[in-house]
């Protein structure tokens, strides 16, 4: 044999190279050198290899590739192996294929890390800390790393294949970190350097969405990011910038900000397509009718987008003519088509103002030819308040009844002491006031007015049944028919000087009263229980009457101020 004898410096690894050229130089070889050899046969578990030794060497078949489940080599192929055995019990050297690959990656990859050059990889799987890499051997690649800006879900790109910078390498250990981030940030510094020669206020440019958020979204111009805001995105309204975009959508923009000191850059997207309140005059006529999209509810009206980035707003007070429309979501919600008239346009401010209702006639013109003054309605009673109540004549349309306009006769302290929410009532029109939508209704004006008639009923001098119904420190009240009420005066109880009604009187007694004055004007009645003994015992009641000045100054004054019957 010959002894070929290499030096290498001290303490330096051979390469893949060296130990090749090695074994070519001896006839024997050692263990855990790089030889290459020719395969002589393949076998069901292993493959012999001739390495020019005195005797063959064995590698096991699994570090052949398979194609179909048959090996990939034949005999007569070179391949290259790692003698680990010189000689096993059979007399074969034991040669390993899959070693040598490794060594021959390494001494690659040593390579290309000394000439500063890429290597590439495929990322398999997720380690603590970032990401497992097969570059031809296991890689470390750390979340930081990964990309110009850190990534939430580093197991998206598991199994994704890329160019990475070997930024520490140590053979002895197996230990080889990778960075992606300083490849991405030497190609970005290079794309900058061009984006920003064509950077320029009021220049159009392409990029696309790197990010979003609520506010807008960022777009890589090449090299440099500008902000595209969500108000700048487009004309009509958006909600969220990501109904417009997604991360990659490759976009042409606008610039309309440039600061070059702190590389700051302002983008419009709206700004490159025309302004669509430029022709809204000509489109949106007042008096024209509209179709649009519900996009917007307030508590005072609903935002209807006539045409993107044209929006008008029908007012609560203008969605009907008879429902009191307390929110808009009452009859309508965000995403329907309304119809509606264009009541007011001010491009100025970029105001429109819609009406619903005026797309139907007003029943409010109409209702003096279905109710004309006079004509009996029937309806609910809808609600109750202390000045009267509200009945229902058509869907939306109340009319009132003033509690002065409840009874002829009955003194209504309030409504409700006659009548309930859902009460079915009969009523008579009493007047329409269409421009402002008030109807008055009667009830008392059914029937005839007992006034005509009580004081031709109840002349002065007559006599009639009366039943308290109230005692004041002035008098007490009498029922003298239902309804039809008179003051006997303290003076007019008795003889004597009376200083407490009560002491004579009480609620729910039976007298019988004289009339000593009635004022229909007035509606009015004095009565006299003391008159009625009088005539009893044979006085003339007409002279009484007469002494008594008529009655009515005592109960003109007993009903006055704080006399006045509560």
């Amino acid at each position: 044999m010959v002894n070929v004898s290499t030096s290498f410096a001290k303490g330096a690894e051979p390469s893949f190279a060296e130990l090749l050229e090695q074994s070519f130089a001896r006839d024997e070889v050692d263990e855990g050198e790089i030889v290459k050899g020719i395969i002589v046969s393949v076998h069901k578990d292993h493959v012999l290899v001739d390495v020019g030794f005195k005797s063959e060497g064995m590698v096991p078949l699994h570090e052949f590739p398979m194609i179909n489940g048959q090996p990939s080599v034949k005999p007569g192929d070179s391949v290259d192996v790692l003698v680990e055995t010189r000689e096993n019990d059979n007399g074969l050297i034991v040669l390993s294929k899959e070693k040598a690959d490794k060594l021959k990656i390494w001494d690659e990859i040593s390579a290309a890390c000394e000439r500063d050059e890429v290597v590439e990889g495929i990322i398999v799987s997720r380690v603590k800390g970032g990401l497992s890499v097969d570059i031809g051997v296991k890689a470390f690649l750390p979340g930081s790393q990964v990309d110009l800006r850190p990534i939430r879900n580093l197991d998206k790109l598991i199994g994704e294949k890329y160019k990475f910078k070997v930024i520490k390498f140590n053979k002895k250990r197996g230990n080889i970190v990778l960075s992606r981030r300083a490849l991405l940030e030497k190609e970005r510094d290079q794309l900058k350097g061009v984006t920003l020669q064509k950077l320029e206020e009021g220049a159009v440019m392409a990029g696309v969405i790197k990010n979003i958020t609520e506010y807008g979204a960022f777009v890589d111009l090449g090299g440099i990011d500008g902000l595209l805001h969500i108000t700048d995105m487009s004309w009509g309204r958006v909600n969220h910038p990501s109904e417009l975009f997604q991360v990659g959508d490759e976009v042409t923009v606008k610039v309309l900000r440039f600061d070059r000191d702190q590389e700051r850059v302002s983008l419009g997207l709206k700004q490159i397509q025309a302004d669509p309140w430029t022709t809204a005059q000509t489109a949106f006529p007042v008096g024209s009718r509209v179709k649009g999209k519900v996009v917007s509810l307030t508590d005072y009206g609903a935002f209807i987008e006539l045409v993107p980035g044209v929006e008008g707003l029908i007012h609560v007070s203008e969605m009907s003519w008879t429902k009191r429309v307390k929110h808009p979501s009452k009859i309508m919600n965000i995403g329907d088509e309304v119809e509606a008239m264009v009541l007011g346009i001010d491009v100025e401010n970029k105001r429109i103002s819609l009406g619903m209702k005026q797309i139907e006639p007003n029943p409010w013109h109409t209702l003096n030819e279905k109710y004309p003054v006079g004509a009996v309605i029937k309806g609910q009673v809808r609600n109750i308040t202390d000045f009267g109540i509200f009945v229902g004549i058509e869907e939306g349309i109340d009319g009132l009844v003033h509690i002065s306009d409840l009874s002829w006769t009955t003194r209504v302290k309030h409504p409700s002491e006659m009548y309930e929410k859902g009460d079915e009532v009969e009523a008579v029109v009493l007047n329409i006031d269409a421009e402002n939508e008030r109807i008055s209704l009667g009830i008392k004006q059914l029937h005839e007015d007992p006034w005509s008639r009580i004081p031709q009923t109840y002349p002065r001098g007559s006599r009639v049944k009366g039943k308290i119904t109230k005692i004041t420190d002035f008098g007490a009240f009498a029922e003298i028919e239902p309804g039809v009420e008179g003051l006997v005066h303290v003076s007019e109880i008795a003889d004597e000087h009376v200083d407490d009604p009560r002491k004579y009187l009480k609620v729910g007694d039976e007298k019988e009263v004289m009339i000593i004055d009635i004022d229909g004007d007035d509606r009015k009645i004095g009565l006299s229980i003391k008159a009625v003994g009088k005539a009893e015992a044979g006085t003339d009641y007409r002279a009484y009457l007469s002494s008594t000045g008529g009655g009515m100054g005592t109960l003109a004054d007993a009903l006055k101020g704080k006399l006045k019957r509560d």
